[in-house]
């Protein structure tokens, strides 16, 4: 069984929701963040979403946009980013990955070698929010071949295309919360709890919502709307707040343990 499969199973039984957060991986470098995985693995994560840096993040916000920046400048790549995951996993965070990638960095490095990649490395799910519902019939066949769920998104605004969607959605549903990019919200649209029951009724799978959740209020404020909350750019800001520290080696271990309780903040 896929182990987002099994995680779900497992939340589902204890009456819990999933709590995962994003990383952009390679931010400040693959040693912190391979440090920060495990940190959040320990601080109560159900799955991880790991974000390969991208120079033109279309559904990114100006602070992934920035931790993407960061990355790039030390020329981390899609491999890295998985193989990082390999070694967050030998330090103890042993929960399904979600790989968040565009479609441009799997196209160049080839579908054959992009599945073998993810199989060897044990990634359980994959999103590629630049490719919609009508283009992904290749990617999608070929993640089904290697067990591998591709989590399609839907947004408030899909309306009469949430049904097709959703028929083909493995391992959950991602629910963007707001329109726009991501970033940290004070409020969320008006019509969200419809637009997330609409969702529910349709989907065969777990739903998880996400785009703006930053605090423990908006966690609690979807337990039992969904069956997970992403969080994405609360940590990436706490991650960018706390450079200083993670990019020294000497006083990383505090830079880690702020961004560990800050999640740990989130965990209900």
């Amino acid at each position: 069984m896929n182990r987002i499969d099994a995680t779900f199973e497992r939340l589902r039984r204890e009456g819990k929701s999933a709590l995962i957060p994003f990383l952009t991986i390679g931010d400040p470098d693959l040693a912190a963040s391979a440090e920060l995985i495990a940190a959040c693995a320990a601080a109560g994560a159900d799955m991880i979403e790991l974000g390969v840096p991208y120079s033109d993040p279309l559904a990114d916000g100006p602070v992934i946009q920035r931790a993407s920046e960061r990355a790039l400048q030390n020329r981390v790549t899609l491999e890295d980013v998985v193989r990082t995951a390999a070694e967050a996993r030998r330090l103890g965070a042993d929960i399904p990955y979600i790989l968040f990638s565009y479609y441009n960095p799997v196209l160049q490095y080839g579908l054959d070698r992009f599945f073998k990649l993810l199989e060897e490395h044990d990634i359980s799910g994959l999103i590629v929010p630049d490719l919609p519902l009508e283009e992904d019939g290749e990617l999608r066949d070929r993640a089904e071949a290697a067990g591998i769920h591709l989590i399609p998104l839907v947004a408030p605004t899909s309306h009469e295309r949430i049904a097709r969607i959703t028929a083909r959605a493995r391992g959950f549903v991602y629910c963007v919360s707001s329109l726009g990019v991501t970033g940290m919200r004070s409020e969320f649209h008006a019509s969200i709890d419809d637009f997330l029951a609409s969702v529910r009724s349709a989907s065969p799978v777990p739903i998880c919502v996400g785009f703006g959740i930053s605090n423990r209020e908006q966690v609690l404020r979807f337990e039992g709307k969904t069956d997970g909350v992403i969080v994405g750019s609360a940590i990436v800001r706490k991650i960018e707040e706390a450079l200083p520290l993670l990019g020294d080696s000497g006083k990383r271990a505090e830079g880690v343990r702020q961004v560990e309780q800050f999640i740990r903040s989130l965990r209900v």
